[in-house]
């Protein structure tokens, strides 16, 4: 494929990943709550000490609330500069991949694997949502590539320094991102392979002492600062949420050790087959490398799925950086197989959809209070429209690989992934009435003044209060508020008991209130009227 053909895929790439990033409203809960902290720094001025409903949130590093405060404080608060973040290190993954496979493993294998990891259905779909997993991936596989490029064979000593330490300051990063996770699991790849290979000169390769300088001149003095300020943060954010985390229940995530065997089928269409493949190649040894790039990526991606595997808490997008280096290994198989072999391991991707289209008939099944039938009929439709792109891509792909045109063929493979993505994702639009709080909140605006209590009772909705930008009053209800709520209990209303003395004493009040809570007070005799009200929450205000 010619440099021009690049650039123009390119920049079509770049209109198809960010087009839609402001047509979904937020949806709960990681939408809402990461957008709601961001939201709150910019207001309070506070951005050391993040906070979520003004209660103190130590889950997680700050960094990407410091990426999304700026993006509202330049651009105002729009679902579009709420999920920029996500999609910017998402699309810088992509170039990075490309980078990297061409400095590699050559040209061809670049461009194949930027390709491949542009249309991964995972890859697209948690690069346009907000969360914290595409930033932490991003800078985890950037560290990685790092790595990769500094023990090149080909490598000068400057060459190397330079390219360690972009490694050291990407872990920095990683971890300013979602904690020791960023650290942890790239040394314990490096670790693994040094003892494989025996190759114990590496180790002196790695520019120890200037780069964890700079990794602890670029990580530590948001950790130092707010833990002067809260010196409660440093035993929850290191035991807590670490090793009880990984190693316990606590937080109601547990899922089976295969759970992310499937995760990874479905999230690497449609290149799975040939992720198989890359998979069972990998390990082969390149006798003219010193340092084998292609059995270090196969560790870091085994490495990474056995250490989630083996955790107790379970979320789809934890194994999402391993979809870089696997791009990489696809991307070099590519350049190896067959037309023939080709277009029989893409063809089985046209599976998915044609999956997907037989469940559109029950999705009747689908269907709860909280999410009526019309919303999943209405769903279906993008579905159906996903699909038939899924399928019609694979077959035009798989037919021009059988013909021996291999890059058109990989070109429209990762258009058809990225766009069946995109489908999939735009389609939930269809949904965001049961599953955001935008259009119960322009209802309630209007009852809205300054300085009116506004109480959740028995319940929250994280992104209520982005849409409403004010915080309220958390009734009974902790879940994850919980350690916030113990270092500031008088923000907490403890029982039903003293909200109802609030309630009473209140001359003008709202309240968000669970369906249990709202039968059990309109019971009582508890002045209520409902303002605005969906298939899961209530609002009522004092009349």
């Amino acid at each position: 494929m010619t440099r021009q053909a690049q650039i123009v895929l390119l920049a079509l790439f770049a209109v198809l990943w960010f087009s839609n990033l402001d047509y979904r409203k937020l949806v709960n809960p990681d939408e809402g709550r990461y957008a709601e902290i961001a939201r709150e720094m910019v207001a309070s001025g506070d951005w050391v000490t993040p906070r979520l409903n003004d209660i103190k949130y130590f889950e997680k590093p700050a960094l990407q609330y410091w990426a999304t405060a700026l993006a509202f404080a330049l651009f105002g608060e729009h679902e579009w500069s709420a999920r920029i973040w996500s999609a910017l290190t998402g699309f810088l993954g992509v170039l990075m991949v490309f980078f990297t496979g061409r400095r590699l493993f050559g040209d061809r294998a670049g461009w194949y694997a930027a390709l491949v990891l542009a249309s991964s259905l995972l890859y697209v779909l948690i690069g346009h949502v907000n969360s914290l997993d595409m930033g932490l991936s991003v800078f985890l596989s950037a560290a990685i590539c790092a790595f990769l490029l500094a023990q090149h064979d080909a490598a000068q000593a400057s060459e190397r320094r330079r390219w360690m330490l972009a490694a050291w300051a990407a872990l920095a990063f990683a971890v300013l991102s979602k904690g020791l996770i960023g650290l942890v699991l790239p040394v314990a790849a490096l670790v693994v392979y040094v003892l494989i290979q025996r190759d114990w000169r590496l180790i002196g390769r790695l520019h120890l002492g200037a780069g964890s300088a700079l990794f602890f001149a670029l990580s530590a003095p948001w950790f130092v600062a707010v833990s002067l300020a809260n010196p409660e943060f440093a035993h929850f954010f290191f035991v807590h949420e670490h090793f009880e985390r990984f190693l316990t229940k606590a937080h109601g995530r547990y899922q089976p050790a295969y759970y992310f065997i499937p995760v990874l089928l479905a999230g690497m269409l449609p290149w799975t087959i040939v992720m198989v493949d890359a998979l069972a190649r990998a390990w082969k040894l390149e006798p003219e490398r010193r340092f084998q790039p292609q059995r270090f990526l196969l560790v870091w991606t085994v490495l990474v799925f056995v250490f989630f595997s083996a955790s107790s808490s379970k979320l789809v997008s934890y194994i999402l950086p391993v979809f870089p280096a696997l791009a990489l290994l696809i991307g070099v198989r590519l350049t190896q197989l067959g037309v023939r072999t080709l277009a029989w391991q893409v063809l089985p991707a046209a599976l998915a959809g044609i999956a997907l289209l037989a469940l559109v008939p029950g999705a009747a099944r689908y269907a709860s209070r909280e999410v009526p039938l019309e919303l999943i009929e209405n769903y279906s439709v993008w579905i159906v429209a996903a699909a038939a792109i899924q399928i019609g891509g694979v077959a035009v792909g798989a037919w021009l690989a059988w013909r021996g045109r291999t890059a058109a063929a990989l070109a429209l493979l990762a258009g058809a992934g990225l766009i069946f993505a995109q489908l999939v994702l735009s389609g939930h639009e269809s949904l965001s009435t049961a599953n955001s709080a935008y259009h119960i909140a322009q209802k309630i605006k209007p009852e809205m003044k300054p300085g009116m209590p506004f109480y959740s009772v028995d319940t929250y909705d994280q992104s209520l209060q982005f849409y409403l930008k004010r915080s309220t009053t958390m009734v009974v209800y902790k879940d994850e508020l919980g350690f916030g709520i113990a270092q500031e209990p008088a923000k907490f209303i403890a029982d039903f008991a003293a909200f109802e003395k609030s309630w009473n004493a209140d001359c003008e009040a709202l309240a968000l209130m669970s369906r249990d809570a709202y039968a059990m007070f309109l019971a009582k005799g508890l002045p209520l009227q409902i303002v605005a009200r969906d298939t899961r929450r209530i609002i009522v205000r004092k009349p």
